[in-house]
């Protein structure tokens, strides 16, 4: 990424790059996207290690996973949370590593039923489980700023694989544990 990318989309909306408020604006930007767009330059194999599940068998599952994304159609935020389930197989992962893998997808371009089918997918990779689950709840910019302008809107998307997709009472059982508070 580039300053001048910056300095030309100032210049493209009307602003003068060099007026005081917007001098470091391009610097700051930069940096910004390098935070926000950090997704690209890793993959679920740099964190997801594996260690022996132990019998274990039943639902694994992290809630309210704080996360956000830039809509690939507006470049626009949206932001919400995730909860990720899996039932092990042979392997379980650090329960820190399901909140780094939906950062890993979401900190893309994206849309946000895709970030729910990477995440499980890569489960299904790299720990091969029964099953996989990611339900996302977000606010869409796009919905709220421009366009139709529904302020209260809240987008829910869900990828299963394996036994949540497969067996209603797993279903079932994720979707009570999630609404548990």
């Amino acid at each position: 990424m580039t300053e001048k990318i910056v300095k030309d989309y100032l210049l493209a909306i009307g602003e003068k790059p060099e007026r005081e408020g917007l001098k470091d604006t391009p610097r700051r930007v930069v940096k910004s996207w390098n935070e926000l767009y950090s997704g690209y330059s890793r993959t679920p194999a740099d964190i997801l290690t594996t260690f022996s599940a132990d019998g274990y068998d039943q639902i694994v599952l992290l809630k309210d996973i704080e996360m956000f994304s830039m809509c690939e159609h507006h470049m626009l935020p949206f932001f919400g949370k995730a909860h990720v389930a899996y039932i092990p197989g042979d392997k379980i992962i650090g329960i820190s590593k399901l909140a780094r893998l939906v950062d890993i997808f979401s900190r893309r371009l994206q849309i946000q039923e895709r970030i729910g089918e990477q995440v499980t997918s890569a489960l299904m990779t790299y720990l091969q489980p029964k099953g996989a689950a990611c339900i996302i709840e977000a606010a869409h910019m796009c919905m709220r700023m421009r366009g139709v302008g529904k302020q209260e809107s809240t987008m829910v998307t869900s990828s299963l694989k394996g036994v949540f997709m497969e067996k209603q009472a797993a279903r079932e059982e994720l979707m009570a544990l999630i609404n548990k508070r």
